[in-house]
Order: C-alpha cells, then sequence, then structure tokens
C-alpha cells in the first residue's frame, strides 16, 4: 500500500515537471517570434505580418495598399501616391483612390487640383478641350479666361503740320494716339487702332528766317533736280536724230544704184541723130 502511494506521488511530480517545462518552452518560443515580427517589419510599419507587410502604420504616416502580382501589401508613406489622396481618422491615417477622371492629384475623392498629362485644369476638373469662353494656359495646364485687348483714351490732337512744318501754309494735317494697357492673349480681341489724322485749316502765317532759309535749300533741290531731268532729255533728243540722221544715209545709200539704173534707161531713150552730106 505504501509502495502504491510512493509511486503515486512520483508520477504526479513528474507530470507537473513535464508541464512546467513546456509552458517554459512555450514563453520563450513566444518571446522570440515577438522580437522577431518587429525586427522584420518595413520602415513606418506600427504592426506587420510577413505575408500582407503593413497592418498600421506609425503616427501621421498614411496606409497603402501596393499589389505585387497576385496579391497586395500594405506600406506607410508619407504622403499618398498619384492618383490618391490622404484621409485622416483616429484609428488610421489611410490614401483613398481620386474619383475624378484624368486626375493626377485631388483634394478629396471628387475635386481634382492636378491633372494628368495632356490633360488641363478646370473647377476640380480635368478638360483635353478647355470649354467655351476660356482658352488653355500651357505653363500653368489649366483652362484660364481669354485676356482681351484693353486701350486708354485719346490724347489731345497735335498741332496742324504740312510736311513737318507750322508755317507757310493754311491747311495741313493734325494726329493723335492712345496707348496700350492690357496686351491681348492669343484668342482675345485684337486691338483697336490706335493712331488717327485728320485735316486742318489755320490762319497763313509767314515762316521765320530759319525756316525760309531751308524753302531756299528745298527750292534749290528742286531747281537741280529739274535740271538734271531736263539735261537727260536733251542727251535722249541728241541720240534721236542721231539715229534719224543715220537712218537717212543708209536710205541715200540704198537709192544710189535706182538711180544709176534710171539714168541708163534714160540714156537708151534719147534719139540719134545723122548727118548727112549732099
Amino acid at each position: 500500500m505504501q509502495f502504491r502511494l510512493l509511486s503515486v506521488v512520483l508520477i504526479l511530480l513528474n507530470c507537473m515537471e513535464y508541464i512546467g517545462s513546456q509552458n517554459a518552452s512555450r514563453g520563450r518560443r513566444h518571446r522570440r517570434t515577438n522580437a522577431s515580427v518587429s525586427q522584420s517589419c518595413p520602415k513606418g510599419c506600427d504592426r506587420c505580418s510577413e505575408y500582407n507587410g503593413c497592418l498600421s502604420c506609425k503616427p501621421r504616416l498614411f496606409f497603402s495598399l501596393e499589389r505585387n502580382g497576385m496579391r497586395q501589401t500594405g506600406v506607410c508613406l508619407s504622403s499618398c501616391p498619384s492618383g490618391f489622396y490622404g484621409v485622416r481618422t483616429p484609428e488610421m491615417n489611410k490614401c483613398t483612390r481620386c474619383r475624378a477622371d484624368n486626375c493626377d492629384t485631388c483634394f478629396d475623392k471628387n475635386f481634382c487640383t492636378k491633372c494628368k498629362p495632356g490633360f488641363h485644369l478646370h473647377k476640380g476638373k480635368c478638360f483635353d478641350t478647355c470649354p467655351e469662353e476660356f482658352i488653355p494656359n500651357n505653363q500653368t495646364m489649366e483652362c484660364t479666361t481669354a485676356v482681351h485687348c484693353e486701350v486708354s483714351e485719346w490724347n489731345a490732337w497735335s498741332p496742324c503740320t504740312k510736311r513737318g512744318k507750322t508755317c507757310g501754309f493754311r491747311r495741313g494735317s493734325e494726329s493723335r494716339k492712345r496707348d496700350i494697357v492690357q496686351v491681348p492673349s492669343a484668342h482675345g480681341n485684337p486691338c483697336p487702332k490706335t493712331t488717327e489724322t485728320r485735316k486742318c485749316t489755320v490762319q497763313k502765317k509767314r515762316c521765320p528766317a530759319g525756316e525760309k532759309g531751308n524753302k531756299g535749300k528745298d527750292k534749290n533741290k528742286k531747281s537741280r533736280k529739274e535740271g538734271n531731268k531736263e539735261a537727260k532729255q536733251g542727251r535722249q533728243a541728241k541720240n534721236n536724230n542721231r539715229g534719224k540722221e543715220n537712218k537717212n544715209r543708209e536710205g541715200i545709200r540704198k537709192e544710189k544704184p535706182e538711180n544709176k539704173k534710171r539714168r541708163g534707161q534714160n540714156k537708151k531713150l534719147i534719139p540719134t541723130t545723122v548727118s548727112t552730106v549732099h
């Protein structure tokens, strides 16, 4: 009886020892696995798994899914990629896809802030052709309004002049102009004319001595020009006369053989007289 009790006690002690050793090994194994998981997580991840990547991110980072072949893995980013926008919540910051067509960056799912290449932004949407009354700006890639030309008021009329002078005439012309305030864009309304002239009549007044001298110079120039013209005309007339004389001489030369023939015929027609001696 005592031997049986002793054997039961020994068996119980062995069982307790075995159970304690198993628990200790499980605890060591659990600590090792947790350490390995925390060390293998990508940068920025708060929790991760070997198969799914990041499961949650550290504060201020956005959680996003990336496709790798047939599966998706989680990553933590400081800003969302193209075509996504960031949504912050108490539980997790996520990257959500933009719903606007041809959008590269958006403020929310329906309001775009930057379009894909080849499209122009207008009121949060992307257009390949801008709406009416708007023109594409290829620098900002936005649809902007057309800029029309703007001009200032007309300046005062200039003094009445004729050939750059303000004296020695009764009828002349005066002009005025205005400035371009806004240059039009490529599709804007063009600018109207900025200068105009009209005829004017003033009381004729004598020119000062300086301007008279200029008039005399102008007259001398005119007389020289007229003299040169007359000289050219005289030369042409002389050349024409010489040509006529040469033609007359050639005509006389051609007429000489005809005159000889006529003289020969006249000689034949003259009767010959024969004197008879009785």
